[in-house]
């Protein structure tokens, strides 16, 4: 009987040489030295380049592809992403100022989210960014700066459907949400924002994310058009941008495959006709950001100590869920499952063992890789979390226990 834990799908976004991980062309050895010390997140432009490309390469030449910076906002990050999207999407006033300082005129930039905070819209109006309106309270309100303002605001409405993105890792449409306008209640909103006189740019649909059933975007995408088209016919004015989400997923878990993104492209292709034949000025964008990065990035940390306990093996590091809250599956996992996890100095190794990885807190929840068959480590050694340029450090909490912040790296 076979009691091996189950495997992950090949991940080959880094390349190996001589048994070590080379991220941007690097060795990982090197790059720890580089970097100083350990833990640290490496992120790798190319490999981000090549995501947009294979982006450009499948989907229709129409779409416009934005960043969704929630994902990663290492502005070093975004100032490289800036020069390969056609748009950026910010959820704070932070993430504002972080899209501001890139080459992107404010129009190409859109800021979500509900709760925005009176100083928050007012910067948004001075800069000239569109707000994606999540109630008619906050419409009210955005009304009322422009007025004390003397700016017309840039607005678009996000719109929560009567439908959602089914296997969504996290549904964010649908039913009863904090997240836009239910879609019955916009035709009534789109007439007052016409008699506002808010300068309407379009509509903002978000269903789902990390989802990596092609056919299940495939059928949000059809409704996410239709919808719009049906919206649009009460707008003030013509619809000029339509910002359809995103969802795309990354492979993560044992068991999970790459998504088909060819699939997605030819379906919209034969969705864009329906829109342009309604709208034909209207700009279609996608709203990506664990798709783009994701896959790009690194977590780095070292091995501390080799422990046994009743016949198990943990290797305890100086990293763990203050760092990267994801992978120690307390981040919206409802079964922990593991992320890819390798000895980054070995990574084929001669000899294989099975292991469990914690870091330096005093809760057990602190576990990086739970009975995972890797290669056998040594004090000194490096493990390294795959999957982890997007949602790692800014979504953990880097203040329990007092710990220092781990460095960020892109190479």
């Amino acid at each position: 009987m076979n009691n091996l834990p189950p495997e992950h799908a090949p991940l080959v976004q880094f390349s190996v040489q001589d048994n070590c991980l080379q991220i941007g062309g690097i060795a990982l050895t090197r790059l720890v030295q580089r970097v100083g010390s350990t833990p640290f997140y490496a992120y790798d432009r190319q490999k981000i380049t090549e995501r947009i490309a294979l982006l450009r390469q499948h989907l229709p030449e129409e779409i416009l592809l934005h960043y969704a910076m929630k994902a990663n906002p290492m502005p070093a990050v975004v100032q490289h992403l800036a020069g390969l999207v056609d748009g950026m999407d910010v959820a704070s006033a932070g993430e504002m100022k972080t899209a501001l300082d890139t080459t992107l005129s404010p129009e190409k930039i859109s800021f979500a989210g509900p709760g925005k905070k009176e100083h928050e819209l007012r910067s948004a109006i001075a800069a000239g960014v569109v707000l994606n309106l999540e109630s008619e309270q906050e419409m009210e309100l955005v009304a009322q700066l422009g007025e004390y303002l003397g700016i017309v605001p840039n607005v678009a409405i996000r719109v929560n459907p009567d439908f959602e993105l089914k296997s969504s890792g996290m549904k964010m449409s649908g039913g009863s949400k904090p997240f836009g306008v239910d879609a019955e209640r916009v035709p009534d909103m789109l007439n007052r924002l016409g008699l506002l006189g808010l300068n309407f740019v379009g509509f903002h649909i978000f269903s789902g994310s990390q989802n990596l059933n092609a056919t299940a975007i495939q059928e949000m995408h059809t409704k996410t058009f239709h919808l719009g088209i049906r919206l649009a016919e009460h707008a003030p004015s013509p619809m000029q941008l339509f910002n359809i989400g995103g969802g795309f997923g990354v492979p993560y878990f044992p068991g999970d495959r790459a998504l088909n993104i060819a699939a997605i492209g030819e379906n919209l292709q034969r969705l864009i006709p329906r829109v342009k034949q309604h709208s034909p000025d209207t700009q279609i964008a996608i709203e990506l950001g664990r798709y783009m990065v994701a896959e790009a990035g690194a977590y780095v940390c070292r091995v501390l100590e080799r422990k046994v306990s009743r016949g198990q093996i943990f290797l305890v590091t100086d990293g763990g869920l203050h760092h990267h809250l994801a992978a120690s599956g307390n981040f919206g996992q409802v079964i922990r499952k593991n992320y890819p996890v390798i000895i980054g100095n070995k990574v084929q190794g001669t000899e294989r063992e099975v292991v469990s990885v914690v870091g330096p807190l005093c809760t057990p929840l602190d576990l990086l890789a739970d009975q995972m068959r890797m290669a056998k480590a040594s004090v000194g050694d490096l493990v390294v979390v795959l999957q982890s340029g997007a949602y790692g450090l800014t979504a953990s909490p880097t203040a329990f226990l007092s710990h220092p912040a781990p460095i960020e790296v892109l190479v």
